[in-house]
């Protein structure tokens, strides 16, 4: 696989921390294509965001999710069987040099796309459910894209938490058309968004979207300023969108108050709805979920700014999944 390592026992070692008396997950997480229910996939990349106009720093996200999910307790219901660590991608070699135009890291995106999308339809087509991690929301369109061709289906839907659509017009690849490309592209056919910012989505592309009966979408002050809808009805109407096939689930960590991403929001929804939205789409519904992906949060922002806590809410995230998934 192109750009891609795959993990030994050695790169999980590494990162435990062991105590008599105690096990932690990265003691007894399963290798490769081991996993009973799917393997996780760390794609620490920024090229997508940078490719918009945004600030690095989404490549920080994996290394330091892995240091805080590995050291987790094996409890009752997590065993570390679920899941397998497959590996991560390396696109570091893919950077443009500083100066350079746009057009430079919007083609480096597609070189990503090619990658991403490979890997991913071979894990679908093993039969494992794919939980990726890190980098920026261009990677939703070669999941979307390694999933539906996985699965052999025309297209597959996808629920989306997230303060921005990311389905502007293409202009070339970058993280905040991911989803246009899939969905003209036919890979994706129904598209929902729960918690959108009235602030940071243009009316030309609201305006698009409303006129498409395969897409739907709430905004974040329809639930948490007009009362419209509580925050689990909202999360409802999506899976009701969705449900009719099989679909992907999206978390954009940008829709969460003061989490370190390109786009950190002062408000957004809270940690606790971010991890009751992710225990809402897993329960009960292995059989009709084709991906499970986190992006664009960071531990480090190019412009200095940091936060370790970032790591630990992916943690949380992925766990809570895990968990309900084979409850």
């Amino acid at each position: 696989m192109n750009y891609f390592k795959f993990f030994d026992r050695k790169d999980i070692d590494k990162r435990v921390v062991k105590r008599p008396g105690e096990t932690r997950l990265g003691e007894c997480i399963k290798l490769g294509f081991e996993g009973k229910l799917g393997v996780i996939i760390g794609i620490p990349e920024s090229i997508g965001v940078r490719a918009n106009l945004g600030k690095g720093g989404a490549e920080s996200l994996w290394p330091a999710f892995l240091n805080s999910f590995l050291n987790v307790q094996r409890q009752r219901n997590l065993q570390g069987d679920e899941f397998s660590l497959l590996g991560e991608f390396d696109f570091s070699s893919l950077v443009p040099e500083e100066g350079v135009g746009i057009e430079k890291w919007r083609k480096a995106v597609e070189l990503i796309d090619s990658a991403v999308f490979e890997l991913i339809r071979e894990v679908v087509l093993q039969g494992k459910l794919p939980i990726v991690i890190g980098g920026g929301h261009n990677n939703c369109y070669p999941i979307i894209k390694g999933a539906a061709k996985g699965l052999g289906t025309e297209g597959v839907n996808v629920l989306n938490l997230d303060a921005h659509a990311d389905f502007r017009k293409l202009e070339g690849r970058h993280s905040g058309n991911g989803f246009r490309y899939a969905f003209e592209e036919g890979f994706l056919d129904k598209y929902a968004v729960v918690g959108l910012s009235e602030n940071y989505n243009s009316q030309e592309m609201l305006a698009f979207m409303q006129s498409q009966d395969r897409v739907d979408f709430v905004f974040w002050e329809d639930i948490f300023l007009r009362g419209n809808m509580n925050f689990e009805e909202a999360v409802d109407r999506g899976l009701d969108f969705v449900e009719g096939k099989k679909f992907g689930v999206e978390l954009d960590l940008d829709v969460v108050g003061r989490v370190l991403s390109s786009a950190m929001d002062p408000v957004g929804v809270s940690g606790i709805h971010a991890r009751k939205y992710v225990f809402l789409v897993a329960q009960k519904r292995l059989e009709k979920l084709a991906y499970f992906h986190i992006c664009e949060g960071a531990v480090r922002m190019i412009d200095g700014r940091t936060d370790e806590g970032t790591a630990k809410m992916v943690s949380y995230l992925v766990t809570d999944f895990i968990k309900e998934l084979g409850a």
